[in-house]
């Protein structure tokens, strides 16, 4: 059952401490939270059904060269929006994980439409569901995240993850998707048989 958009603004965000632990485990654990999204022209949400972690260590993090003015949200606090631009075209959502000053983050990469679906369909000019949130840069304009959320805090405000109720949903790792670098490694995490994954 859905929720209606009185309940979704009710919810509570996830407090810090959800994500100031190994980046993997947050990854993981994202999966069935809701992403929430209260802006001046309604309230959207989704399930989060595919993350992928991003380490410091690893050749494909913005954050293994050090510190940069575009990465500096990564090496902040954790609980933060990283939004940056790719492609000359795209914006990506991710959330800071891992104690301050260690630059790693969690690409949510995408979402099952749960509330404002017109208000989705707008945005993307999509009517299908599928074409909603299937995909990073796909759901960022669904959900009408732009680059003034970069260093948003997600604990408190209209961006924000919300736990959802546990589920038996068996979780898939396997490689990230469209990357070169560190392409070997499995830390992309997704909903077994959730049909609005991005890449299977």
């Amino acid at each position: 059952m859905l929720d209606t958009s009185e309940t979704v603004a009710k919810k509570e965000s996830l407090p810090r401490a959800f994500y100031d632990r190994d980046t993997v485990t947050v990854a993981r654990e994202l999966l069935g939270s809701l992403l929430v999204h209260m802006s001046p022209e309604g309230i959207t949400a989704g399930k989060i059904v595919e993350t992928e972690a991003y380490l410091q260590g690893d050749p494909a993090c913005h954050a293994s060269r050090g510190i940069t003015r575009r990465n500096r949200v990564m090496f902040g606090a954790p609980g933060y929006a990283y939004v940056y631009f790719i492609y000359g075209m795209y914006y990506c959502f991710n959330v800071v994980s891992a104690p301050e000053g260690v630059g790693e983050a969690v690409l949510i990469r995408a979402l099952e439409p749960v509330e404002g679906l017109q208000l989705m369909r707008l945005r993307r000019k999509r009517e299908r569901l599928e074409e909603l949130c299937g995909g990073p840069a796909k759901l960022v304009q669904a959900m009408g995240i732009t680059r003034s959320h970069n260093g948003m805090d997600l604990t408190g405000g209209t961006l924000f993850i919300h736990k959802a109720q546990e589920t038996n949903e068996p979780i898939v790792m396997t490689t990230r998707v469209g990357i070169r670098e560190g392409a070997d490694m499995p830390l992309r995490f997704y909903l077994k048989g959730n049909r609005f994954v991005s890449k299977k």
